[in-house]
């Protein structure tokens, strides 16, 4: 093995410009990594104002009177949206390796998780596939469901409590259960509700 020949964790040797690019790479995960850590300490701060001005300085698009609870956690800011009136709970989980796209109006309750990156289970490397998610207005997340890559949740939408989502659901479905499936339809097809005004130290 040459002074200077580098492989990959499978053991394969890198050309230059291949080093040169993982190099690159290794460098913004680290800074995205200071990133995270820094969030994770703005999420403890008890003035959802200020929360809010930092998010958005991170990038994070955040519309008019929507408020993103304590203790929530991100991936990578700069490509999640949130639009107006929309609440995200307490101890949430953003992923943002990919875009999430986050309506109005949207009610997303403590300790949800969203992912759009997850492991190609079945590839040689395992490495990371990434899929948006879309979450359209007026949608409902229950408290401590998963929302998987690829999915996009439909206008006026109930995710069910503990449920997993894997595939789309249509507007105005609720949905429940692991893996969540239909249970019935959402009488009101014409929301016009607005979620208020969030607490001082939510």
């Amino acid at each position: 093995m040459g002074m200077f020949e580098f492989r990959d964790r499978m053991g394969r040797k890198l050309t230059n410009v291949e080093v040169f690019e993982k190099a690159v790479v290794r460098l913004q995960n680290i800074t995205l990594d200071m990133v995270i850590m820094v969030f994770r300490w703005v999420s403890h701060i008890p003035f959802h104002s200020i929360r809010k001005l930092c998010y958005k300085f991170a990038g994070v698009k955040i519309g008019n009177g929507s408020t993103i609870h304590m203790w929530c956690s991100f991936f990578d800011p700069r490509n999640i949206t949130i639009g107006q009136d929309t609440i995200i709970g307490d101890h949430a989980f953003l992923d943002g390796r990919d875009k999430i796209t986050i309506g109005n109006h949207v009610d997303i309750a403590s300790n949800v998780m969203i992912y759009n990156s997850q492991h190609d289970i079945d590839g040689v490397d395992f490495k990371a596939i990434t899929r948006p998610v879309i979450i359209k207005d007026y949608a409902f997340v229950g408290p401590r469901s998963i929302i998987l890559p690829g999915v996009t949740v439909g206008k006026g939408a109930v995710i069910a409590a503990g449920a997993v989502v894997t595939k789309n659901v249509s507007d105005f479905a609720v949905v429940g259960g692991i893996p969540a499936t239909f249970i019935r339809e959402r009488k009101n097809k014409h929301p016009q509700y607005r979620l208020g005004r969030a607490r001082l130290f939510q």
